[in-house]
């Protein structure tokens, strides 16, 4: 067998990922998925339709990582989101401060990015400061505050964290399991729906399972030739990646400001985050629906950067964005997961609440 090269397949990883995050990009823009709408909608409307978007690409996801795992394309032992160490209070903190702050920058880290690519100027100045506060959370001030709080919150737990291996099934039982759960999921969003809102979830599952066969398996190398170790290549993370979009920002920055220092490198969250935001521009182009907006007042200004800020803080500490933990995670079946994913319903649900309470008091 012929030894793989590790820098050609790096390369392939990377423009499969932006080809992937091209149609992702143009997907949320036709139909305006987004996690942070989901929940406003229902609050305000009573509409459940992009939530069950959401749910339906979730379904999928975890029917398609099921099957990828259990057919050996990749292992659910090489995502961070599995990893035994339940981070529970970061989950649960990072969760509510992202969820307050995507409604304060008007969308998560994905629609931010969907945004800018239809001409909108104030998800720039978010992505910007969002990536900033990534930063800083990451290896900044932020992130010695992270280390010496919420991330001591810890559980030690005896294996890894997804359902099937806390309930230590077996191979068959496992996708069993995946499949019993994607299909009652599916058909929970699917009932008395309006399918051709909702069916559009179902591609962005898809496109998320593509990203983790790209990641988990073409990406990866039993024995890097270098190393001697196991590699997954082009990852910021040293694990198999799916789509988050909160770390991707500060390393975008970083590759940005330093271009021309050659240990700075494209990794997948870079070009994903760049795919996305093309194939939303695409997309709004072609439609007509490219227009270019910018902020009110400086209220509005300030708004924007509040929420900014507690998205890059927030979503680094929970380890995950709606989308990295929401979607990505939870196909992986991960308590972590879970709890992030609640956390950041509960914080988009009490400042919407408080937004609404603050515009009656002004009218």
């Amino acid at each position: 067998m012929a030894t793989p090269d590790p820098a050609a397949l790096s390369t392939l990883v990377l423009w499969l990922g932006f080809g992937l995050a091209v149609l992702l990009g143009a997907t949320l823009q036709r139909s305006h998925f987004c996690s942070m709408g989901a929940v406003a909608d229902i609050l305000s409307f009573g509409d459940s339709t992009r939530a069950r978007a959401f749910g339906l690409a979730l379904a999928v996801a975890i029917a398609g990582f099921g099957l990828l795992s259990a057919s050996g394309q990749i292992d659910p032992a090489g995502s961070f989101y599995t990893l035994p160490t339940l981070q529970w209070g970061s989950h649960l903190l990072g969760g509510l401060i992202f969820g307050a702050g995507m409604v304060l920058g008007s969308g998560c880290g994905a629609r931010t990015l969907v945004r800018i690519g239809g001409g909108n100027l104030k998800s720039l100045v978010v992505f910007v400061v969002m990536g900033i506060a990534a930063q800083a959370t990451l290896r900044g001030v932020t992130a010695v505050a992270r280390d010496r709080s919420v991330d001591r919150l810890v559980v030690a737990l005896p294996t890894r964290q997804d359902l099937p291996s806390l309930l230590q099934l077996g191979p068959s039982a496992q996708l069993a399991l995946a499949l019993g759960l994607a299909v009652v999921l599916a058909g929970l969003m699917l009932w008395r729906s309006r399918w051709k809102e909702v069916l559009p979830g179902a591609l962005v599952g898809l496109l998320l399972v593509g990203q983790w066969w790209v990641s988990g398996h073409l990406g990866y190398l039993p024995e890097h030739p270098d190393t001697l170790e196991p590699a997954y290549l082009a990852t910021a993370s040293r694990a198999m990646e799916g789509y988050n979009f909160v770390s991707p920002a500060a390393f975008t920055l970083d590759w940005l400001t330093y271009f021309s220092d050659s240990n700075r490198v494209l990794t997948v969250g870079i070009t994903i985050s760049l795919g996305l935001m093309l194939g939303a521009g695409l997309s709004a182009w072609q439609s007509g629906q490219f227009r270019w907006e910018s902020f009110r007042n400086p209220a509005d200004l300030g708004r924007h950067l509040l929420g900014a800020v507690m998205m890059g803080v927030g979503g680094v500490t929970a380890l995950g964005c709606s989308f990295g933990q929401g979607l990505s995670g939870l196909s992986t079946l991960a308590v972590g997961s879970l709890i992030s994913t609640l956390a950041i319903i509960a914080g988009a649900w009490a400042m919407l609440r408080w937004e609404a309470a603050r515009l009656e008091r002004l009218a």
